[in-house]
């Protein structure tokens, strides 16, 4: 089989090339092994959880393409699962709508599964009324089948009562009855609690979702309208299993772009890549964009001035503005709320600090719309607004706070500067660009700063693992604990020496870890006492029960240096044994700078 056909063979296709697709195995096998494990059923619903634009819908896709393609025999009702994917839609539809579309979907997806043909998914390849005769002739006719086809023609003619409670109670039956196994994958759930749907489809879910035998996967591009609104309270409260995915790390950041730059013809040097990971804050989306532009503009990314050059004219007019300003405007239409939500959203993403004063909000009100706007009416558009993930509503303590995005919170300063200051869109696109150029730049040295990307995902990489010592010049194997969070160029405090290049806490387990990438000459004792002093900066601010140091020197250590880590148990690693060690957990080498 050639490249071009195994990249073909889908039921759904991925939009993402596999050329540039990474760092998502970890989601993509959890997903995979949750499903297969509906035939000795022990996998339960579960949701994948995460904000915009971090990849949810195509990890989605590409695990039902491996259980549509890598099970042995399709036919086999009792050792196969049968994938089935749905995207809630966000288009008005009624109740007859929705229920024969999503009966429609269901029974071409069985079909097509257990035939082992994709193109029977489509209606434009295959039309619904040939699907019986291809069932009955080509696959065993269960009472499960029969009556979802029978299901489909009463939903039709409209004589079931409750069509949506038959329809996504439909998946469930059929295994039940079949005692088979079926995985449900639903994509863009949040959309079942929009206005467009007049008709209660998550009451009806709670029965469905809670079956051994057809778990459902469901995730979304509201963050908080699924966790909070459908999914943390009502019906569907605690039937599901929670896996959150985050942004990407800053290593495999680094590698998206590396991957994006090679499969579009931009240019952009290792540890520039490390840079542009950092500054779109890892969402995958932001990385490509902004390789798509250096690609588009052909022009290379060699400096922080380079990159600031192409985020200026991304957020201003690029793939960034037209994705984030569809969804921030889509988003205030469908909530339909007073003339002050433009203002609103644009004066909190003007706040100087993450929590959002609301005091100061309402005067800004005042003074840009000249009326005393009553502060529950803030509040609710706020709520609103948080629902779109546009900022974040802490609930129980009833305030608010800027979304962590850096990428999104920087566009609606632009945007609100066009639909709300009223600017000339040129006019802004310039200053932004003025003030991209302007500003200093954020890394003093980019290789030390890709090393300690390099060493950040050691540490998640060895994560509940004990590795040979002789990597750390330590005489006894070193072991790592289950990091709760690994962080770069992290403050504690004030003062010098409390930026700390990398600190991985771990229920008091602690690391910090420094990066000396000094070409032509070892590093002498001054570096090693840098990091005993940051050591017990962290000891103290994280309360650690343990604490592990490690200094990563290009060259290796003075013998000065050596003594000094040696006698207060300093890790630390030279570009070889670095290298070694990537190897031994599975990452490729550091780049030949």
């Amino acid at each position: 089989m050639t490249k071009r056909q195994r990249d073909s063979q889908w039921a759904i296709r991925p939009l993402v090339p596999e050329a540039v697709y990474t760092d998502r195995e970890e989601y993509l096998d959890y997903l995979y092994r949750a499903a297969l494990e509906t035939i000795t059923r022990r996998s339960m619903s579960t949701v994948l959880l995460g904000q915009r634009r971090m990849g949810k819908t195509e990890i989605f896709k590409r695990v039902v393409n491996r259980l549509f393609f890598e099970q042995e025999n399709p036919a086999d009702l009792d050792h196969s699962v049968v994938p089935v994917y749905f995207s809630f839609p966000d288009t008005v539809v009624d109740r007859w709508d929705f229920s024969l579309r999503y009966v429609e979907n269901f029974i071409r997806w069985y079909v097509a599964f257990r035939v082992g043909e994709p193109g029977l998914i489509s209606e434009r390849k295959t039309l619904f009324e040939d699907l019986k005769e291809i069932a009955l002739n080509r696959i065993e006719m269960t009472d499960g089948l029969k009556g979802a086809f029978n299901l489909h023609d009463g939903i039709r003619r409209k004589v079931v009562v409750i069509p949506e409670e038959q329809a996504v109670m439909l998946p469930r039956g059929v295994s039940d009855w079949d005692e088979t196994s079926i995985v449900m994958f639903l994509d863009e759930f949040q959309n079942t609690r929009l206005p467009q749907y007049s008709f209660d489809i998550v009451g009806w879910m709670q029965q469905a979702v809670e079956s051994p035998t057809c778990p459902h996967f469901v995730t979304g591009s509201a963050m908080s309208i699924l966790a909070r609104e459908i999914l943390g309270r009502g019906a569907l409260f605690g039937r599901f299993e929670s896996h959150p995915i985050e942004a990407m790390t800053a290593y495999w950041g680094t590698e998206l772009a590396l991957k994006s730059a090679a499969y579009r013809g931009a240019i952009i040097p290792e540890e520039m890549a490390s840079v542009v990971a950092e500054r779109c804050g890892g969402n995958p989306f932001y990385i490509s964009a902004i390789l798509n532009q250096a690609a588009k503009q052909q022009k290379p990314i060699h400096s922080e001035k380079d990159l600031n050059n192409f985020l200026a004219v991304d957020l201003s007019s690029g793939f960034i503005w037209g994705e984030l300003s569809d969804q921030v405007n889509r988003w205030i239409e469908r909530i339909n709320s007073s003339g002050i939500t433009k203002a609103v959203l644009y004066l909190s993403a003007l706040e100087e600090g993450n929590r959002l004063d609301l005091t100061r909000i309402q005067q800004e009100v005042q003074k840009r719309e000249g009326v005393d706007v009553p502060m529950e009416e803030i509040r609710d558009v706020l709520i609103k607004l948080s629902r779109g993930d546009l900022l974040e509503y802490m609930e129980f303590g009833g305030w608010f706070r800027k979304v962590r995005d850096p990428i999104l919170l920087e566009f609606l300063k632009v945007w609100g500067r066009i639909e709300v200051d009223a600017k000339d869109a040129a006019t802004v696109q310039n200053e932004l660009i003025t003030r991209y150029r302007k500003q200093k730049r954020r890394f003093s040295e980019y290789k030390g700063y890709l090393a300690e990307v390099f060493m950040a995902q050691v540490l998640w990489a060895a994560q509940d693992k004990t590795l040979p010592g002789h990597f750390f010049h330590s005489p006894e194997n070193v072991s790592f604990p289950r990091f709760i969070f690994v962080r770069h160029r992290m403050t504690l405090g004030s003062g010098k020496g409390r930026e700390i290049d990398v600190v991985g806490a771990g229920g008091g387990y602690n690391w910090v870890c420094q990066s000396k990438w000094v070409k032509g000459k070892k590093v002498g004792p001054s570096a090693v006492k840098e990091l005993m002093a940051q050591r017990e900066v962290v000891r103290k601010d994280l309360d650690a029960i343990t604490m592990t140091a490690w200094l990563f020197a290009c060259e290796g250590l003075t013998p000065e240096a050596e003594k000094l880590a040696e006698d207060e148990g300093v890790l630390w690693s030279n570009v070889h044994d670095f290298n070694e060690l990537l190897a031994h957990v599975g990452l490729r080498k550091l780049p030949d700078l």
